[in-house]
């Protein structure tokens, strides 16, 4: 199983720049727990920045802890069923969160 830092070392191989074409935003990633911590995903017009630590003014935040983090990224868990369980949380542009499962596929 992927470490926290392993999937966002990984994230790159993952985003599908054409998706993401005329999208300017900052997403902050918000992981609670062991083998947590901020990593920050920035993409302005198909390209992808991806940065370990915070940012002041981000477009959006997603919060979980670890586990369920990682239980997303690898298939284990529903994102859906995460955030109406309450287990993953975002707060900001709420509209880019919909976009992230075109925009990064598994």
């Amino acid at each position: 199983m992927p470490t926290v830092h392993e999937i966002f070392q990984q994230m790159p191989n993952s985003f599908k720049k054409d998706a993401a074409a005329g999208i300017r935003a900052v997403i902050l990633f918000d992981i609670t727990g062991a083998g947590g911590g901020l990593w920050c995903a920035a993409i302005e017009d198909g390209a992808l920045r991806v940065t370990e630590g915070g940012h002041a003014t981000p477009s959006l935040t997603i919060s979980a802890s670890a586990q369920d983090y990682i239980d997303i990224s690898t298939g284990a868990l529903n994102e859906q069923l995460a955030f109406m369980t309450g287990r993953i949380t975002a707060r900001g542009d709420t509209s880019l969160a919909m976009k992230l499962p075109r925009i990064f596929v598994r």
